[in-house]
Order: structure tokens, then C-alpha cells, then sequence
């Protein structure tokens, strides 16, 4: 019986890039910041919480926070 390897793959990201409408520049400040995809639904604002703003904007908003620039880093 042999053991399956798991891929390490993006695939979380694509997912999170279409479930919460991000664009590629939003994407690649998240994966700056060490955000986790998995961990996104709690960041998004319910129809309850009108006050919380969009994710897109809030992973902009965290990546200025932290490193001063507008743009992600070209790796």
C-alpha cells in the first residue's frame, strides 16, 4: 500500500479569485501579506455587517498598512 503525495498547488487561490472577485494585483498582495485563502469567508461582509468593507479593498488597505506601496512586489 503506498502513500499518496499531495501537490502543493494554487488551486486554493483560483478559487478564492473567483468566489470573492478578486483581481491578480489583490491576489499577489494577499500571498505578500501570508494570507491564508482558506480563511477569506470570515473576512467578507455579510449583508448584516454593512460597515466591513469589501475584501479586495481590505487586502489592499492591509498591504499599504504594512509595506507603504500601492503595487505588489514584482518576484
Amino acid at each position: 500500500m503506498t502513500k499518496r503525495k499531495k501537490k502543493k498547488s494554487n488551486n486554493h487561490w483560483t478559487l478564492a479569485k473567483t468566489k470573492y472577485r478578486l483581481n491578480f494585483r489583490q491576489i499577489a498582495m494577499a500571498k505578500e501579506l501570508g494570507m491564508n485563502p482558506k480563511k477569506f469567508g470570515s473576512l467578507v461582509p455579510s449583508k448584516s455587517e454593512p460597515w466591513k468593507e469589501s475584501l479586495g479593498h481590505f487586502i489592499e488597505k492591509c498591504s499599504y498598512k504594512r509595506f507603504k506601496k500601492q503595487e505588489p512586489s514584482k518576484d
